[in-house]
């Protein structure tokens, strides 16, 4: 889409969630689950096969660059700082031939391309070197959209005393999403931090974000999140 045709989607988009957030407001919804007393990193998908161009995944360059990628570095130096925990999660599959008896790609590579995810070829599902794991920090593979979904992600949380995550990464209207929705049924405090979330469809990251603060988590800005991650258990 040129340009002034996204401008003018967010101008619309803007307008529609105005209406919106009265009508929410009136009714109870757009309450805050704030933050907890234990926060953890859960990164979605910033694997190469979104980050980088020339894949079917890959989203938004321009957001990705100069917004996602600077953000999630802030993010990282604070976590890392203050030793709260990170997880970076990735996407592959071991079994990517369409016409196997059996395969890890379950139906949904009879929605959407996970084929091209290959495990064996790890540059595809590593995490973009931008933003590259440290020692002591956590990769978790996924096989479906939700990071919480047939994953240890949730023991390991748990396990580990935290009571809230902060969601970064891609895409807003179906990983970090589902993400996020079994994050808070899950017993978690789901924060989706704004600048720090992507997509490949233009208006796709505002909807959402304006969906998951309206019903899900709450979307604090990175800024936000740092002070937060400076401050807590001080």
């Amino acid at each position: 889409m040129e340009d002034v045709d996204v401008k003018e989607l967010d101008r619309m988009l803007q307008q529609a969630f105005d209406e919106a957030t009265k009508l929410y407001k009136e009714r109870g919804f757009a309450r805050r689950v704030g933050f907890g007393k234990k926060p953890a990193l859960v990164s979605v998908d910033l694997a190469n096969a979104w980050t980088r161009p020339g894949n079917p995944f890959t989203c938004d360059q321009e957001k990705m660059d100069n917004e996602i990628i600077p953000g999630m570095q802030k993010l990282l130096k604070a976590f890392r700082a203050n030793g709260h925990p990170v997880i970076h999660v990735t996407t592959a599959y071991e079994i990517t031939d369409r016409n196997a008896p059996f395969t890890d790609m379950g139906l949904w590579h009879d929605k959407i391309p996970v084929d091209v995810v290959d495990l064996a070829n790890e540059d595809l599902w590593a995490i973009d070197s931008r933003i590259a794991p440290i020692e002591g920090e956590y990769t978790l593979l996924k096989k479906r959209a939700s990071s919480f979904h047939g994953t240890e992600l949730a023991g390991i949380l748990r396990a580990n005393g935290v009571d809230t995550i902060l969601v970064t990464g891609v895409t807003a209207c179906a990983c970090v999403r589902q993400t996020i929705c079994d994050g808070i049924a899950d017993g978690f405090r789901t924060i989706a931090v704004k600048e720090a979330i992507g997509d490949r469809v233009p208006g796709a990251v505002a909807w959402n974000l304006f969906d998951i603060d309206s019903k899900f988590g709450d979307v604090e800005t990175v800024d936000t999140c740092v002070e937060y991650l400076n401050t807590v258990g001080k």
